[in-house]
């Protein structure tokens, strides 16, 4: 059996203050007007890691019913619409792509800000990203990324394709050095639905300039269903998340690249990709107990990287085996850790155990991964097919979470101490009044200056930018 123990209570003391994101099934929520409800055991006050001190108290009123039905926001703020699907690239290349997902957001010269937008635009997405030369990877695929620029009060002054020719760009991460690492989450070869090249790669964008990157695919940092990443911005390290719901589940991977902290274009020189064993467990889920801990974890060489026979989860890692984890997805740094989610596992489809979110921090300094929260599941918050998206970090300390479920779509606000309120609500925009649907909310991330909310409406794809008296 691994050699565990109990966590200490009180979280490490910050030493640098860190953007959060994550992404899909992390916290059950009740929907609501002005209200939400969310059951969840452990350190929650952990997820904070790095960040400023939290609000006095939860929420900034009741949700006001928007006029035009779109956004409807607390009094006090408003909101712009940035960018619809459909409408002209300010570009000239074509029109606004649709399925807009993970987003992050870059501080540019005069004050402006480069938003860089993920679109999970499969092989039969009726609106993909239009090709572009120097910017696409495989002509026969849908997917990308869009780059908006903006001045300093939220007026547009550019959108163009910042990557095409990818697949399923879900979610990604930040660099320490100012690029948007969009990440593939499939897996499908040269041949499959009508792909040219294989994906299931790592793509770096550039928000100012997309050229400098172009579309060139990230290999060695591995061929699977990416999710997320996080970089150490100490080491180097990149940390990987895999989202498969499958059996046999995903992996969490860190990758050591051959030019650590190089800056823009450094891990095109490669390196070397490793999966996380955690002696005697092998699957994730098994673990209830928030607080466990496990000293001496191990990191394993990814016997084919490519995935050139066999998918990386299902590799020969040895009589020891490797560690598995249904739905990894989000995966963010703060302080000296990195933390990563398990968005949910169910023993019916062959996770060991059943839960709704689970949020693990792996400390490299210590080589110790601690359980720090466990969400749900309980009757009184939990409604059917309800989950969040996107977390970041807002002004004032709190988190901000998109939620990805059925009825009204919310952007929920999270406190220290667990309190949950609504920030935003979608109104409905597709379907008919008889059998109404809701856009999922996406890509939830902050100006540089922390003035404004950008965050995504998944269908149809739309981009909002949210000001008001934030903490």
């Amino acid at each position: 059996m691994p050699e565990a123990s109990k966590a200490s209570q009180a979280p490490e003391a910050p030493e640098v203050s860190d953007r959060l994101s994550a992404t899909r099934r992390q916290v059950l929520a009740r929907t609501g007007a002005s209200v939400a409800g969310i059951a969840f055991t452990g350190a929650f006050s952990e997820l904070f890691t790095g960040t400023a001190a939290a609000r006095g108290h939860a929420g900034y009123g009741p949700l006001v019913a928007d006029p035009a039905g779109l956004l409807d926001l607390p009094r006090g703020f408003r909101y712009k619409v940035l960018s619809r699907e459909g409408d002209p690239l300010r570009s000239g290349e074509g029109r606004v792509p649709g399925n807009h997902d993970g987003m992050g957001a870059f501080a540019g010269r005069r004050g402006r800000v480069h938003l860089v937008r993920n679109h999970e635009n499969r092989a039969t997405a009726a609106r993909g990203v239009p090709t572009a030369r120097g910017l696409t990877y495989d002509p026969a695929a849908k997917g990308g990324c869009t780059a908006l620029e903006l001045d300093g009060r939220d007026n547009v002054l550019g959108e163009r394709v910042a990557i095409a020719g990818t697949a399923v760009n879900c979610s990604g991460g930040l660099t320490p050095w100012g690029t948007w690492l969009t990440c593939e989450e499939t897996e499908d070869r040269a041949g499959t639905n009508g792909y040219t090249k294989d994906h299931g790669f790592v793509f770096e964008v550039h928000p100012a300039d997309p050229l400098r990157t172009g579309a060139v695919p990230l290999t060695a940092m591995g061929r699977f269903q990416h999710e997320a990443v996080a970089v150490d911005p100490r080491s180097g390290i990149v940390y990987e998340t895999e989202d498969a719901f499958e059996k046999p589940f995903g992996l969490f991977y860190r990758f050591l690249p051959r030019r650590p902290l190089g800056g823009t274009g450094s891990l095109r020189a490669g390196g070397a990709l490793e999966a996380m064993r955690v002696p005697g467990v092998p699957d994730l889920s098994a673990v209830q107990e928030t607080g466990t801990a496990f000293d001496g974890v191990e990191w394993v060489p990814v016997p084919d990287s490519q995935a050139r026979e066999t998918p990386i989860r299902h590799q020969d890692f040895g009589p020891r085996g490797i560690t598995h984890a249904q739905k990894l997805e989000g995966c963010y740094w703060g302080g000296r850790s990195v933390y990563f989610v398990s968005s949910f596992a169910r023993a019916a489809e062959g996770s060991a155990a059943d839960h709704y979110g689970q949020v693990w921090r792996y400390e490299p300094h210590r080589r110790r991964l601690t359980l720090v929260v466990v969400f749900g599941p309980s009757s009184d918050v939990r409604l059917p097919g309800e989950s969040p998206d996107n977390i970041c970090l807002a002004p004032g300390g709190n988190l901000m979470v998109c939620e990805d479920g059925n009825g009204a779509q919310h952007v929920y606000g999270l406190t220290k101490r667990g309190e949950v309120y609504a920030m935003a609500r979608g109104a409905q925009n597709i379907g008919t009044p008889e059998d109404p649907e809701w856009g999922e909310f996406a890509g939830v991330t902050f100006s540089p200056d922390g003035g404004t909310m950008y965050v995504n409406c998944y269908t149809p794809g739309t981009t909002f930018a949210v000001t008001g008296p934030w903490a």
